[in-house]
């Protein structure tokens, strides 16, 4: 049997555990609300997550999170033209 990836962070190994530690969710301000197309981004210590806002209703432990490194996030939305 193969072994079990460590999560990035230690002790970080359910989806419930990213949406509590991750602060500061807010909705993003590229968002389409005609279409209901919105993404929430929250942050903490160096990581960044995003999640779709039409999922609100599932529990944390089953709603998935993209988590990526601050600098990667930044480097997207550079790349988008969204910043810098």
């Amino acid at each position: 049997m193969a072994a079990r990836a460590r999560p990035a962070v230690e002790g970080l190994d359910t989806m419930r555990n990213w949406h509590a530690l991750l602060q500061g969710w807010h909705k993003s301000t590229y968002t389409h609300w005609e279409e209901n197309a919105c993404v929430e981004i929250g942050a903490h210590a160096g990581m960044v997550g995003i999640r779709d806002t039409k999922q609100r209703e599932l529990p944390d432990a089953v709603r998935p999170v993209l988590v990526v490194p601050g600098a990667s996030f930044t480097a997207l939305l550079q790349k988008l033209g969204r910043q810098g």
